[in-house]
């Protein structure tokens, strides 16, 4: 009986992983004659493979359930088949320096992202060759605090900005919606009038904005199919709050125990791994952070510049849940209640965000 079981689960995640190998075919773009791929190869599972053969580089996709074809994929120098970007989502597997070496010829970036919604490696395909008056410029704007604070506020009036555009696009009229519209423009208007004096301050002001924009999302009903064979926990059938309900009173995101949660992390750190590329192909020294202050070893520069597009990667996510209903075989729920992707999934939430 065990083993019936088993077999008829393990069908269901193949079904499962199936159907979302054929949404992630749904966000590939045409591209102009003469164009380069800009599309990012998106490459998850156990047993990824990249090596060089006579020149080209070879890629074999990871396994994730079975039965599964693997997709190989042979890219030749020049060809402008090659996608500058090639992601690998956690899994396991080889690459040599061969490849390393082959990326960088070409122009390749390689972005690692584990599972828990860190990125792990992101590299860009020039290698990073600082830019002097980019680097002198990030540090006397760090060290200035007028300056610093002049940055910082530009950067939060448009995270509040693409914060009332989420929740017009991704949430109907409402009372609760609309107050909270009204209590962030307010927000912006003081940015004008009252300015905050400090980053203090200007933190206090986002605060504010995030508590009235995640209250709206209470609002949100995630849709499950199949709970009477394999039931999930009540609370995912709507949205709780950002902060995991695994660390306590302090409040962090990370460790999520909310499937929306853990789709928001590691879409956040998708679009984390594509600004910190692009940062580094632009001469800007990722760890030498402006708002984000004193984060030794951190690409605490890149913090800086996702904080206006955590908004539009929200809109992404929470289109994309409005249009599906989910599965228990969607998710992994790990033995301390941390909530993961199906590889399969993480790999149609990476795409979601590649080009936003």
């Amino acid at each position: 009986m065990t083993e019936l079981i088993e077999i008829a689960e393990n069908s269901e995640w193949a079904e499962r992983s199936e159907f979302w190998i054929s949404e992630t075919a749904k966000f590939g773009k045409s591209r102009k004659k003469r164009e380069r791929n800009a599309q990012p190869l998106i490459l998850c599972g156990h047993g990824v493979s990249l090596r060089v053969e006579n020149g080209a580089l070879v890629i074999r996709n990871g396994f994730t359930h079975y039965p599964q074809e693997r997709d190989v994929h042979r890219y030749f120098p020049g060809s402008l088949d090659i996608p500058t970007r090639i992601l690998l989502l956690d899994g396991s597997g080889t690459l040599s320096f061969d490849v390393l070496s082959w990326l960088g010829e070409q122009g390749v970036a390689l972005l690692r992202v584990k599972w828990t919604g860190e990125v792990a490696i992101a590299a860009s395909g020039c290698g990073f060759v600082g830019d002097a008056a980019k680097v002198q410029w990030q540090i006397e704007t760090r060290d200035d605090e007028a300056a610093r604070l002049a940055f910082a506020m530009a950067l939060i009036r448009e995270k509040f900005e693409q914060s009332i555009a989420t929740l017009e696009s991704c949430f109907p009229a409402a009372p609760k919606r609309d107050r909270a519209i009204l209590k962030i423009a307010a927000l912006i208007a003081d940015m004008d009038t009252a300015p905050p004096r400090d980053m203090q301050a200007l933190r206090a002001m986002e605060a504010i904005c995030a508590s009235a924009y995640f209250n709206v999302w209470q609002t949100l009903r995630v849709a499950w199919k199949g709970t009477a064979r394999r039931p999930v926990p009540d609370d995912w059938r709507s949205f709780t709050g950002r902060p995991s309900l695994l660390n306590g009173t302090k409040p962090k995101n990370v460790n999520a125990s909310h499937p929306v949660n853990a789709m928001l992390n590691y879409a956040y750190a998708v679009r984390q791994g594509h600004l910190q590329i692009n940062a580094i192909a632009a001469g800007y020294d990722p760890t030498i952070g402006i708002m984000h202050h004193g984060r030794r070893g951190l690409p605490a520069y890149i913090f800086d510049m996702i904080e206006p597009e955590r908004p539009r990667v929200d809109a992404a996510v929470l289109g994309f849940i409005q249009q599906h209903a989910f599965s228990a075989e969607d998710f992994i729920l790990r033995k301390d209640g941390v909530c993961r992707l199906s590889p399969q999934l993480a790999k149609v939430v990476s795409s979601l965000v590649s080009g936003v």
